[in-house]
């Protein structure tokens, strides 16, 4: 080689690697621009922010510029960035923001400008945008009359709405008096005090009883001087008796007893319904007499109704439950494939299969349920459509899009999300499908899945139920006899194959192991110098997952709908939520008390089944996979000590 020649690969090797270390130093400067604006350091953002003119991701640094000081910033500065960036959320955060700082000022003119081109609102500014129409029309109260029936604290802009809907006598006496209620049932003491000062003078609960029997309601009703010749008193002691049910089901029945017939027969039905609501939770065979004895009761109360008539196998019960829901809660996929059951029961077949066809197309638990009801067998739909590269190419070519991936890239996720999710914003099934591919060339498996997952008409399970670990997954579930369908489908709850994914309570994963859950299973499998920081490399990861699957299989019968519970909530909990006889594994599943382990377990076991599918394995149906739950053996479970 000459010596010019090697000059020049010298050369060319230099400019590479300073290029790559301009790249990793503009990196690291991203980064530091976003802590410098998370903490309120604007001399630091404007030091950085010239190096990214021009830059793909300038928007964000401009963005932060302009949120950090935006009550000084000009209206055409402000409208200017608006106008650039109609293609990112930035966008819109800032004129949420500024519609904020508007709304405050009692700037109605600008608001009222700026508010109908907001993409995506929230509460406070639905409450000034409410406040601004109030200004010239008092009829546009009646819209802020719902937000009042809302168990949780609203943002300060609501404020004033409520306390015109007070002066103008659109909110009664009666209804201050039911959210006081809905806060107390939500355990929100500061709340229901907050919203009794709206009650005329001396009539509010008093607030440090209200605190008090937080603590001890059973102190409050063993009281023998309890008052309750005043609204506020008799509030507080019904309080007492639902508070005391959430722990104790029986003792709060038995202390309403004795004291209910002095109470109207509004307030005696609005407490069994509150105590039949807290003992279906805690899965008490008397919670349905408690349920009798209610009338007018909740979507949420007859909700647990219907649940604890599945568990007891009283049929009328449930449909009664279901049929005195509202049209919306009516609609849920459990209610309407229950409500089919009971009908078919009842030897009303055209009534159910009315209920069920539709409900077989859906796809989901029940839907899969449904379609096996009507004699069909759970499979994932062949995929029709498969994008071309140029349709791939022009999807990853968006500005949009690109942001994204870049954001990925350099792991500042929540932001990625977002402007991913504004990316696919109006996009149809078949670029849905593009963009789902874009992600997973990237391994953004989330995002891949998540953007498949909302096509309408045309579907790829191949992109909905990925499996871009199978080969390793393959391998620990075959040496611990674990179905790989079913373990794929609960990684794909758990983490989206994410391998870096972290939860807000802690666990981290592809299996979303918790510390010390890691920690045990590393002892047992023998895992030398265990360190915390391996717990996102994949094959160690799925390892200690597997594992620990396997053994939660093991102490529970061998039920993966048992396991699945037990993963997302506890051994002891999955255990404790059996009855004394046995039952449809679908029953169990509905009468998980956990919200999110109900919705866990029902999707694991979906997804297990769109993943035999996908994997060729041989058909098996969804009522076969979930089984049956046996009964609870307490002399066996007392031995059963629950691991980390």
């Amino acid at each position: 080689m000459s010596l010019s020649g090697a000059r020049l690969i010298v050369a060319c090797s230099v400019m590479i690697l300073a290029g790559t270390a301009g790249a990793a130093s503009l990196d690291d400067a991203f980064l530091s621009a976003r802590d410098a604006a998370r903490t309120g350091n604007s001399r630091q953002l404007d030091l950085l922010a010239p190096r990214f003119k021009g830059h793909l991701l300038e928007p964000y640094i401009r963005y932060w510029q302009l949120k950090a000081q935006l009550q000084t910033r000009d209206a055409a500065e402000i409208r200017a960035f608006l106008a650039a960036n109609r293609d990112t959320p930035l966008s819109d955060y800032l004129r949420r923001d500024w519609l904020k700082l508007l709304g405050k000022n009692n700037d109605w003119a600008q608001f009222n400008a700026e508010l109908p081109q907001l993409v995506n609102d929230d509460l406070e500014t639905t409450c000034y945008a409410l406040q601004a129409r109030t200004s010239s029309d008092t009829l546009a109260l009646r819209e802020a009359r719902p937000l009042w029936f809302v168990a949780r604290d609203l943002p300060g802009s609501c404020d004033p709405l409520f306390q015109a809907l007070v002066g103008y006598q659109q909110l009664s006496v009666e209804d201050i008096w039911t959210r006081v209620r809905l806060a107390l049932e939500a355990g929100q003491v500061g709340l229901a005090n907050r919203v009794g000062t709206y009650l005329p003078k001396g009539q509010a609960p008093d607030a440090g009883l209200l605190s008090a029997i937080s603590g001890n309601p059973a102190g409050h009703l063993n009281n023998t001087k309890v008052e309750l010749k005043t609204r506020g008193g008799r509030e507080a002691a019904m309080f007492a008796v639902y508070r005391l049910a959430r722990t104790s089901p029986q003792q709060g029945a038995a202390q309403w007893g004795k004291i209910a017939p002095q109470f109207s027969e509004d307030e005696r039905s609005y407490v069994w319904g509150m105590l039949g609501y807290f003992g279906a939770m805690r899965h008490d065979p008397a919670a349905l007499d408690w349920f009798s004895r209610a009338s007018g009761m909740s979507d949420l109360q007859l909700t647990w109704k219907a649940r604890a008539a599945l568990r007891a196998q009283r049929w009328p019960d449930v449909l009664a439950a279901i049929e005195a829901m509202t049209a919306k809660e009516a609609e849920d996929p459990a209610w309407r494939y229950w409500k089919a059951r009971v009908l078919k029961m009842q030897g009303r077949d055209a009534e159910a299969t009315a209920l069920l066809k539709p409900l077989s197309a859906e796809y989901h638990f029940y839907g899969q349920l449904a379609l096996e009801d009507l004699g069909g067998a759970v499979q994932a739909p062949t995929a029709a459509y498969k994008p071309g590269e140029k349709d791939i190419a022009a999807i990853a070519a968006r500005p949009g899009i690109r942001r994204a991936l870049e954001l990925f890239r350099l792991d500042v996720r929540l932001e990625g999300v977002r402007e991913w999710l504004w990316a696919i914003r109006g996009l149809d099934d078949r670029e849905l499908l593009a963009a789902a591919e874009v992600a997973r060339r990237n391994a953004i498996y989330d995002r891949a899945i998540n953007t498949a997952d909302r096509t309408v008409f045309e579907h790829d399970f191949g992109l909905r139920y990925l499996a871009p670990y199978r080969d390793q997954l393959k391998a620990a579930a075959r040496q611990l006899d674990l179905d790989e369908a079913w373990v794929n489908g609960l990684i794909r709850q758990e983490s989206r194959f994410i391998a870096q994914a972290k939860s807000r309570v802690g666990a981290s994963g592809l299996m979303q192991l918790m510390p010390a859950t890691a920690k045990w299973v590393a002892g047992k499998i023998g895992l030398k110098d265990w360190q915390w920081s391996q717990v996102t490399e994949v094959e160690t990861n799925l390892s200690l997952g597997t594992y620990y699957l396997r053994h939660v299989l093991d102490t529970l019968d061998g039920s993966p709908v048992l396991a699945s519970a037990a993963y997302n909530a506890g051994p002891g909990r999955a255990r404790a939520w059996r009855a004394d006889r046995r039952m449809e594994a679908a029953i169990y599943a509905e009468s998980i008390p956990f919200n999110e382990t109900r919705d866990y377990v029902k999707k694991v076991m979906a997804n297990a089944s769109y993943y035999a599918s996908n994997f060729s394995q041989q058909t098996q149906s969804l009522k076969a996979r979930i089984g049956v739950i046996e009964p609870r053996l307490r002399d066996r479970e007392k031995s059963l000590g629950d691991t980390p």
